[in-house]
């Protein structure tokens, strides 16, 4: 039998994770929805009518309305599982029908059945999301990052998107965090690492989950021995879609 008191993580694709923690499905960012062997469950990077009907409780979590964020799929999920609470950033299209759910700006919170979410800014649109569950809490950035595109802006450019990405790290304050996933992407060339190196001095999460790579899976070990002198933070290195991550 499985551990009830233990977070299971699963890497859906590109910046979608689920993860099982006492009885609790949380599904972040679900963009995916074909694996690719046809198969369908969290081994496979998907979701299954059986992952929602074995979860007590499902909560569903949209950061922004990018393509490669948000499915509406999601909304279908009610059919198999009618509890399920949505929280979606505020620029996310309404869903219509009686699904329960939260429409988030930045630095807005919510309590209630179950859960704690308060949101910050993004860098580029949407929100990011502090889930705190069970007392174990989860930061899933969206597309707040560092985006350091030295290649296509000026230094006074590149000068303010750092000074907004710090000053959002800022409005954090003194912010705990188990369980992190952040964006470290191989497009800033050899920039990736920057907002993420940010981010694991500020807060110093316990786990950090590199996502927002597409295919390039390599980039997850080159960070993660980049950081490797940060000891208080294990850096996951990821390999495949479906892969398992036990906290």
């Amino acid at each position: 039998m499985l551990d009830d008191n233990l977070a299971r993580i699963y890497y859906l694709y590109h910046s979608g994770f689920a993860l099982k923690y006492k009885g609790n499905l949380l599904i972040f960012d679900y963009y995916s929805d074909q694996s690719e062997s046809g198969a369908r469950g969290l081994r496979e990077g998907t979701i299954s009518p059986k992952d929602l009907r074995d979860a007590r409780k499902v909560y569903v979590f949209v950061s922004h309305s990018h393509h490669d964020h948000y499915n509406p799929v999601i909304y279908d999920w009610k059919e198999i599982n009618e509890d399920i609470h949505y929280f979606l950033s505020f620029e996310v299209e309404t869903p219509s029908g009686s699904l329960r759910y939260q429409s988030m700006a930045p630095y807005e919170e919510y309590t209630g059945d179950g859960i704690t979410v308060k949101t910050y800014d993004s860098t580029d649109l949407g929100v990011s999301f502090l889930v705190t569950i069970d007392g174990l809490r989860i930061f899933h950035a969206g597309d707040l990052n560092c985006w350091y595109w030295y290649y296509e802006s000026t230094l006074q450019e590149l000068k303010e998107d750092k000074g907004s990405f710090l000053r959002e790290l800022d409005r954090m304050g003194d912010m705990s965090v188990d369980i992190a996933f952040f964006p470290v992407d191989p497009r800033l060339k050899e920039y990736y690492y920057m907002g993420g190196e940010y981010f694991i001095k500020r807060f110093k999460p316990k786990v950090f989950i590199p996502m927002h790579f597409g295919e390039e899976y390599g980039i997850t070990s080159a960070f993660a021995q980049r950081v490797k002198a940060l000891d208080k933070t294990r850096v996951v290195e990821l390999t495949h879609r479906g892969q398992e991550i036990i906290f």
